[in-house]
């Protein structure tokens, strides 16, 4: 039996997986609990999981016992006693620190959050083994995206791939030419065809940074250079990712859009066993088209790819930055339209090409969301 901590469990990913786990009680056992607020969300996994340890970012739920709380926070839940696999589902940078402490110690990381390796993946990678097949047993990709491509990938050898490619939706705006942007609302970009998400995915998939913040996870988790990481527009998000082999043959791992599928497969692996993951036939499918990723459309993918790719501190700078931008957006203080700008002068203004360590991460990342944050006239979070 696999015991799990889950770090964000009461949001969208976090819930999902605890219907994985509900759902194979022989299976898991449930560890531990992590959310950024311990309301009654949190408080009621509390009582259907009574045995397990608990942390929230604003203190200690009514109710939970002094014996369940980890004073130390997210790395002390993910390095307790039980815990074979953390489940990162938290938002932005805050769980760098505790994946590192997991796999130092020899936890499975299953990871639902790309910040993580945005910021840190130089660090992550150098805690993995150098053999793929090693690694993702290691570290387990939880977004639909790199799960296809890691089941792909399943008895390959990674000499042999030409590409891999990721398929995005293309987002609310997919039809509208660039021109038409100028003012579109935050209601008309939280308005996702294909998922329901939180507001900052769901805006980063309307900009494309999602898709250019998973080119970096993929650097990082297959240990392939940008110039084999490509993405195309797929609107029916069946197809959820593809490789391309050196002979021109193609593997795609195909499925309805439900995240639980991918988070059984990186608790399961490398077993299968059924779930509570929607399933239709392929004859109700939509039709499945493809069509090019247009980075002139996009300019924040196309930013956000340019940057990764001069490496160094630059990951760290571009999640910071458009938490920023987004909230800036949301928050009426920045257009659409501008938040590939103020990424883009985010990295002209602090990139470097030497890698930060972890206090340097923190240190660099609290810079610029406070310097940002001023520039826009934003209010600092509380």
């Amino acid at each position: 039996m696999t015991g799990i901590a889950v770090l964000g469990s009461t949001g969208s990913i976090g819930l999902q997986t605890l219907d994985v786990i509900r759902a194979a009680p022989n299976r898991y056992r449930l560890v531990g609990l992590a959310a950024g607020h311990g309301g009654g969300a949190l408080q009621a996994q509390t009582r259907e999981w009574p045995e397990a340890s608990v942390w929230a970012a604003d203190g200690r739920p009514e109710g939970v016992s002094p014996r369940r709380w980890m004073d130390g926070g997210l790395e002390e839940l993910s390095t307790a006693d039980g815990v074979d696999l953390v489940l990162v589902a938290t938002t932005g940078m805050t769980a760098l620190p505790a994946v590192l402490a997991a796999l130092r110690t020899g936890r499975r990381v299953a990871l639902a959050n790309k910040e993580t390796l945005v910021t840190g993946g130089h660090l992550v990678d150098a805690l993995l083994p150098a053999d793929w097949e090693s690694r993702l047993d290691r570290l387990r990709p939880v977004d639909s995206e790199h799960s296809a491509i890691w089941q792909c990938l399943r008895g390959e050898r990674l000499e042999d791939v030409e590409r891999l490619i990721l398929t995005a939706s293309g987002g609310p705006f997919r039809d509208r030419i660039p021109a038409d942007l100028v003012d579109v609302t935050p209601a008309d970009a939280l308005a996702h065809p294909t998922w329901q998400m939180g507001p900052k995915i769901t805006i980063d998939s309307a900009t494309l940074v999602n898709k250019a913040f998973e080119a970096i996870e993929a650097k990082w988790l297959y240990d392939l250079p940008y110039p084999k990481i490509a993405a195309v527009l797929h609107p029916g998000s069946v197809v959820h990712s593809l490789v391309e082999f050196v002979d021109g043959s193609f593997k795609a791992q195909l499925g309805l859009p439900d995240m639980r599928l991918p988070i059984q497969f990186a608790l399961s692996y490398p077993e299968r066993h059924a779930g509570p993951a929607r399933v239709a036939a392929p004859e109700s499918w939509d039709p499945l088209t493809f069509a090019p990723l247009d980075p002139t459309r996009y300019p924040a993918y196309a930013a956000v790819r340019s940057a990764a790719e001069a490496g160094g501190n630059r990951g760290v700078i571009l999640n910071a930055a458009d938490e920023v931008a987004v909230a800036g957006f949301l928050g009426g203080a920045v257009p659409f339209t501008g938040i590939a700008p103020l990424l883009e002068r985010a990295v002209d203004r602090w990139g470097v090409d030497a890698e930060p360590a972890l206090n340097q991460v923190i240190e660099l990342d609290a810079e610029v969301r406070t310097s940002l944050r001023a520039d826009i006239g934003l209010k600092e979070d509380r």
